[in-house]
């Protein structure tokens, strides 16, 4: 590995806290809940301590969803919910998945990281090779994250404990789907890899 770098996607209330409108992210009565967004913050404090660069990708809308295409029951979904505003406490980051100072933050309104945002762009200013990512929901964003990133040559991590999705069929699920293009590893591993 030359240079990895972290992606850190989605980690924000809409999506991750109970009071979010979105549920393919966790349901609201997942019992993994804590589990996994307490590893995803152990995750990001380690890519800290390991000096490894971190991008925050955010998910958020224009409030009259006036930029994006309605072309998905997932997109009609969070239409029909008045979710992702821009503007509204639903994209703010989760209490504990903030950014710190000099971390890149980078909004997007897909589900690849590298449609339609400049994260290629940064990712090539880095230097980038090796991707870490996890996320939620491991089914849409990380997924679909995870095949882009290898179709144009990045080599992947899936940080599977700190990723979650509707239900632990689906997160597994995807994990299968993603296991012949990516190393899918604990936060422990990740971060033990790094050292």
């Amino acid at each position: 590995m030359n240079r990895p770098v972290y992606l850190a996607l989605h980690y924000q209330n809409e999506n991750c806290h109970p009071d979010g409108r979105i549920r393919v992210g966790i349901a609201a009565d997942a019992p993994w809940r804590e589990e996994r967004m307490g590893n995803a913050r152990r995750l990001i404090a380690g890519m800290r301590a390991a000096g490894a660069p971190i991008i925050h990708v955010r998910l958020a809308v224009d409030p009259d969803y006036r930029d994006v295409t309605v072309n998905t029951d997932l997109i009609r979904g969070w239409v029909e919910a008045g979710a992702w505003k821009e503007g509204t406490w639903g994209v703010e980051f989760l209490e504990g998945c903030e950014p710190a100072e000099g971390e890149l933050v980078v909004t997007h309104t897909r589900n690849s990281v590298f449609h339609g945002c400049s994260v290629p762009d940064a990712l090539r200013a880095l230097g980038a090779d090796h991707l870490f990512i996890s996320g939620v929901s491991t089914a849409y964003v990380v997924e679909g994250s995870v095949r882009h990133a290898t179709d144009i040559g990045y080599e992947c991590t899936v940080v599977a404990d700190a990723c979650a999705t509707a239900t632990d069929e689906q997160h597994e699920a995807a994990l299968r789907a993603m296991t012949p293009l990516a190393r899918i590893m604990t936060v422990d591993e990740a971060l033990a890899s790094l050292a």
